[in-house]
């Protein structure tokens, strides 16, 4: 298991842009996809964007692509997800996962991953 925590979360206007950072705690986070996942009140936890573990591959649901960006910087253990032109739908807590060795289309789904972090609350105002 890989403990992760999110951080960078909270209140911003629509329009405005955001960053929410994931610290992982292995030694060997080169070989990890890692994926942001988001839950809103009421609704299931949904894929927001994933790279993988080489960071050659990235997807992004199509609500974000073009206003999301997810990045990765082995060698301080951290993946990010640089959130612009955000709109009050986007409102959510933000959650990072960690799947060893994943690189494919699978990075995707929730059930894939198998190390959470406890989440950061992502809050656009109209």
């Amino acid at each position: 298991q890989v403990q992760l925590v999110e951080s960078g979360g909270g209140l911003v206007q629509a329009g405005d842009s955001l960053r929410v950072s994931c610290a992982a705690s292995t030694r060997t986070f080169s070989n990890y996809a890692m994926g942001w996942f988001r839950q809103a009140p009421g609704k299931e936890r949904e894929f927001v964007a994933a790279i993988s573990w080489s960071g050659a591959r990235k997807y992004y649901a199509d609500s974000v692509k073009g206003r999301f960006t997810i990045s990765r910087d082995n060698a301080k253990n951290t993946v990010v997800l640089q959130m612009n032109s955000l709109k009050p739908e986007d409102t959510a807590v933000y959650y990072c996962a960690a799947k060893l060795y994943g690189s494919g289309d699978e990075i995707q789904y929730a059930l894939q991953y198998t190390s959470w972090g406890q989440g950061t609350q992502v809050t656009v105002s109209s």
